[in-house]
């Protein structure tokens, strides 16, 4: 059996302490001189302790397949055995260093056997009680501990499943939608819908690999936003208007793919194609308190997001969001003067400022 040397040195700790105490009581109830009873102190209780951290652990396990009340009948003869046999050991250290005499050996003995057996027998019950209830406490915690982790790993799952069921509405809308406005060009323009078709493989591209990942460089966001955009422009001319005001600084900040695409298309949808005279949309981003606002306005007369149903294209932005960041991301609508506007918050961390190639 293995002993770490932190637990020699508590095991030592402890008999020592209760020596001490021992070697106290006698002192004061006999007048004997101190050194000597607190020397034979110390070798009784680390000898008669140290065989018991030895015997317990070996054979207390093996006790408990007994029926009761015979473990606790076997563990007394093993105390009892314990304590008959440190005395028998101590005693012999004793004589050989000299504490007291081979003549006295049976005299000590028979003196100190009651309390000594009273003491380990007493010691031994309290310990074996301690350490069935440490046990107890390390099987539940190691329990609360693996139903803690397995919660984690379901919630985890249950959100990457969320998410993965949110893209798949978002993907097909979004690819259905550039397809018609490219198609509406191939007789027209074919050299034009050749153009766009590659603004199109781009899109489509970016739509497969954003499912390998929670979260992309805000880049590659805006280079598929500016994407679609110019893909609905062939479809609108000069009814759709546009400007992206997005500092390069921001290249590297992270947010959810097609989220800032997906508000960009509402606008598209909601205020360019119920307008002859189309609209003008504008994409703005500003960093405050650590966090990324993203905001696209319209001269649309605006909605209440809190309001969309579910499967719109702003509710799952919104679920997306709660669904990676949790209360500290959000999704707010209103209007600022003639414009109405969608902003979105992104945390940022450090970590989420590394570089991604496009």
């Amino acid at each position: 059996m293995c002993y770490s040397r932190t637990g020699i040195l508590r095991v030592v700790g402890l008999d020592s302490a209760l020596a001490l105490v021992i070697a106290i009581v006698v002192i004061i109830l006999t007048g004997e001189r101190f050194p000597i009873v607190l020397a034979i102190c110390l070798i009784y209780s680390n000898v008669i302790g140290g065989l018991g951290h030895l015997l317990i652990p070996a054979t207390w396990q093996g006790f408990s397949r007994l029926r009761p009340p015979f473990p606790w009948i076997a563990r007394g003869g093993v105390l009892v055995l314990n304590a008959l046999g440190g005395m028998l050991i101590a005693g012999g250290i004793c004589v050989l260093l000299r504490l007291y005499s081979p003549a006295s050996y049976w005299t000590e003995f028979l003196v100190n056997v009651k309390l000594v057996l009273l003491l380990t027998v007493v010691s031994g019950l309290a310990i074996t009680v301690y350490e069935s209830l440490r046990a107890k406490l390390e099987q539940t915690t190691l329990a609360l501990r693996t139903r803690e982790l397995e919660r984690e790993r379901a919630l985890k799952l249950a959100t990457e499943a969320r998410l993965a069921s949110l893209e798949s509405r978002i993907h097909p809308h979004f690819l259905f939608n550039a397809l018609n406005s490219i198609s509406a060009l191939i007789r027209r323009d074919p050299e034009r819908a050749e153009s766009l078709l590659d603004r199109m493989a781009a899109l489509l591209r970016f739509s497969l690999d954003s499912r390998q990942g929670g979260l992309v460089p805000l880049s590659r966001e805006m280079k598929i936003v500016k994407d679609y955009l110019e893909i609905e422009r062939a479809r609108f001319g000069a009814r759709l208007r546009y400007a992206i005001e997005v500092p390069r600084e921001f290249d590297d900040l992270r947010v959810p793919p097609l989220s800032i695409q997906t508000l960009v298309e509402n606008s598209v949808k909601y205020v360019i194609c119920t307008s002859l005279s189309g609209g003008e949309i504008t994409v703005r981003a500003e960093e405050r308190d650590g966090a990324l606002r993203i905001e696209v306005i319209d001269s649309g007369p605006g909605f209440e997001a809190d309001s969309a149903p579910s499967g719109h294209g702003i509710e799952n932005v919104r679920e997306r969001l709660a669904a990676l960041f949790g209360e500290g991301a959000g999704l707010i609508s209103g209007r600022t003067g003639d414009s109405a506007f969608v902003r979105i918050t992104v945390p940022q961390t450090m970590a989420e400022r590394t570089a991604v190639p496009a």
